[in-house]
């Protein structure tokens, strides 16, 4: 008999545990042999876990893979110890035989068929804790050190430019004065135009009624002046 068919790649099942989220793992069936073999993957708590695929064919010196996946727990078990238990089964078939007619009959022992078992135990690994995101200060850090020289130097460093800043905003406020008084110009002067333009027109349009008034009174007086000189002339021809 046999001592092994399937190599099984890990020998544990290692679950990186975290509340309320679902993890896997995966394992590595390996057949060993120059025969096809079934395989079949039982569990001591089949509603906790989910096996894909949880039966298949391993074909000649071939492999298999498969994923286990853990549902999402509410708690965590005491000391982080778990009691579950995963069980592979293998047996060699003929050769011509399918996936589909794997059975459960297939792995009853009762049936005189040679039927091969490896138990697997179940791990919970804590999740890696993340990086500090607090970072030392260079001064905090050449304190812890000892280093005054440093100290003075990253004192020296951060003053300096503090009054880089402050030159930098100074000059910068001086400039938006100069933009400010400026733009105060250039309205006033602006105003000023406008003003202009108004009295230009005013004095345009008075000019023009004067000479329109001035040439329809020399038009009339013109008349009145041929007229008198008609009426006199008769007046010395009828006489």
């Amino acid at each position: 008999m046999p001592t092994e068919l399937l190599s099984i790649q890990p020998g544990e099942l290692q679950f990186q545990f975290e509340i309320r989220k679902q993890v896997a793992c995966s394992l590595q069936l390996s057949n060993t042999t120059d025969s096809p073999v079934a395989f079949k993957v039982k569990t001591t708590s089949p509603k906790k876990y989910c096996v894909r695929p949880n039966t298949g064919l391993v074909s000649p010196n071939g492999t298999c893979y498969i994923t286990v996946t853990m549902q999402a727990q509410r708690e965590a078990p005491p000391d982080m110890q778990c009691k579950d238990k995963f069980l592979v089964q293998s047996v060699v078939v003929p050769e011509g035989f399918k996936e589909q007619d794997i059975t459960q009959e297939l792995f009853n022992k009762e049936s005189g068929k040679e039927v091969l078992e490896t138990k697997l135990r179940v791990i919970y690994v804590a999740p890696p804790r993340p990086p500090s995101p607090v970072h030392e200060e260079p001064a905090e850090e050449a304190i812890q050190a000892g280093d005054m020289d440093s100290i003075d130097q990253a004192f020296y460093d951060s003053g300096k430019g503090l009054n880089e800043l402050k030159l930098k905003l100074e000059e910068k406020k001086s400039q938006i004065a100069k933009l400010t008084e400026e733009k105060k110009a250039a309205l006033q002067k602006t105003q000023q135009l406008q003003q202009e333009i108004a009295s230009l027109r005013a004095n345009s349009g008075g000019k023009m009624a004067f000479e329109q008034k001035t040439a329809s009174g020399y038009s009339f007086l013109f008349i009145l002046i041929v007229g008198l000189v008609g009426i006199s002339l008769g007046y010395f021809l009828r006489s």
